[in-house]
């Protein structure tokens, strides 16, 4: 089996990581029996024309690989934790387009994403990455939402 699990800066994304770690797992006695597990990270294309050239275009791409590189020791932290092998994967592009095309090109069994719990307008205007991916990937897709705040409280 082929599991990817996309993360990103938000607390949703690895929540998703811990509930895929936490509920996957128990039902393999090794990480070998699962598979290849891949957690995956988008970049948002650079924007050079925003910048000015020069140093603080260098500052600017420096500073978004060292937050890429951050969510990942996030992640793989995580999974050593929980004593899964797992590869990270980096890509930059549009994340809902390039989680989809991984996902076609590793030829993914499950894709696993968090959900933001946006609302219906800002959906609209911002688009969603698990909704994108529900509707666009070539494999079966687990929407992980983080719990509610009544369930929190219990």
């Amino acid at each position: 089996m082929r599991m990817m699990v996309a993360v990103d800066e938000s607390e949703g994304s690895f929540y998703a990581l811990n509930w895929a770690l936490n509920n996957f797992f128990p039902a393999f006695t090794t990480a070998e029996e699962l598979g290849t597990f891949t957690v995956v990270h988008v970049q948002q294309p650079f924007q050079p024309y925003i910048f000015a050239a020069g140093p603080v275009l260098e500052v600017a791409r420096e500073g978004q690989e060292k937050q890429a590189a951050s969510i990942s020791s996030r992640a793989l932290e995580m999974c050593k934790g929980k004593m899964v092998k797992a590869e990270t994967l980096i890509l930059e592009g549009d994340p809902k387009e390039m989680i989809c095309q991984a996902t076609e090109k590793m030829q993914v069994d499950v894709l696993v994403v968090g959900s933001r719990g946006l609302s219906t307008i800002k959906r609209a205007f911002l688009g969603s990455v698990s909704d994108y991916c529900a509707h666009h990937a070539k494999c079966p897709i687990l929407i992980v939402k983080p719990p509610s705040e009544s369930h929190n409280k219990k």
